[in-house]
């Protein structure tokens, strides 16, 4: 059972989704209920809601070619973003590979969902996006082992990271500006249970991000065993550095950016997790 939202007119509603049986509302699980994914996310790790909701009758649920999904929720009080964390991906920017996690914060203006336009500010001339295994946190986590990271992680979602790569190459210090135009992070449709994305692969180790443009004219691809940090060290190290709180996203890395215009189309494909989509389009 997974988690997403829908877009219903102008209301984004939180759901629940089965692969076979389709969408099912919150409300059949509770009347009263009132928020968004995150909080989904957030009762799930509390009350099971998971569980629950895998014991609804099948008429309680709606087929999902009836809806627009969108991104899972609009504000997480924090998305961190780690640069060049898979050695190949270093060596096209000729960087080499920190010695720490190269990490950065993105606001949640920047947030879009599946089917959004990706838009190129016309403060950039050169705009790149990147695949990504995004980690939702669960609980809260403040100085945690990495041995004990997972415990505190939701879930796994697709996300495309937009970077203004020009800006960022006059100097270093722009990684901010460079990082935080609108509709440079989308991410979901689905977010995915840990416990499920583990019975399909067995480990993170073994998950396969693809960055993709125009349906395979060119892929940039690797496996998070690749990492320099994994998802469990990331998770720890920024733990220690600040709480992680449930909603919080951890954009883990890109095997590879590539360069955007106006009319590509962008996805982020990781099997067993889900497909992302976004249209470029030139701002104004």
């Amino acid at each position: 059972m997974f988690i997403a939202s829908v877009r219903e007119g102008t209301v984004e509603t939180p759901v629940f989704v089965h692969e076979q049986k389709g969408v099912l509302r919150p409300r059949v699980l509770d009347s009263a209920f009132d928020g968004d994914a995150m909080e989904l996310v957030k009762r799930d790790v509390t009350l099971g809601l998971r569980r629950r909701a895998a014991t609804v009758s099948d008429d309680q649920f709606e087929p999902a070619s009836r809806f627009t999904f969108t991104a899972p929720y609009r504000s997480p009080r924090k998305i961190w973003g780690i640069g060049l964390n898979y050695r190949d991906h270093a060596g096209d920017l000729d960087e080499s590979v920190p010695t720490e996690p190269a990490s950065f914060i993105k606001a949640d203006h920047t947030i879009i969902g599946t089917g959004d336009d990706i838009v190129i500010p016309t403060q950039s001339t050169r705009v790149t996006a990147e695949a990504e295994l995004g980690l939702i946190i669960g609980r809260t986590a403040r100085n945690v082992s990495e041995e004990d990271a997972l415990n505190y992680v939701w879930g796994v979602c697709t996300i495309l990271d937009q970077t203004a790569e020009d800006i960022l190459r006059r100097n270093p210090r722009f990684l901010t500006r460079a990082k935080n135009f609108v509709s440079f992070f989308s991410f979901g449709p689905l977010l995915v249970p840990l416990d499920h994305a583990l019975d399909v692969h067995g480990s993170l180790d073994n998950i396969t991000v693809s960055t993709v443009r125009n349906d395979g004219e060119e892929v940039r691809t690797n496996t998070v065993a690749n990492m320099t940090y994994s998802p469990e060290f990331l998770v720890s190290f920024h733990s220690r550095m600040m709480p992680l709180f449930p909603g919080d996203i951890v954009s883990t890395g890109t095997p590879g950016a590539l360069v955007v215009q106006d009319g590509d189309v962008m996805e982020c494909r990781i099997p067993g997790i889900g497909n992302l989509t976004n249209t470029v389009r030139q701002g104004e």
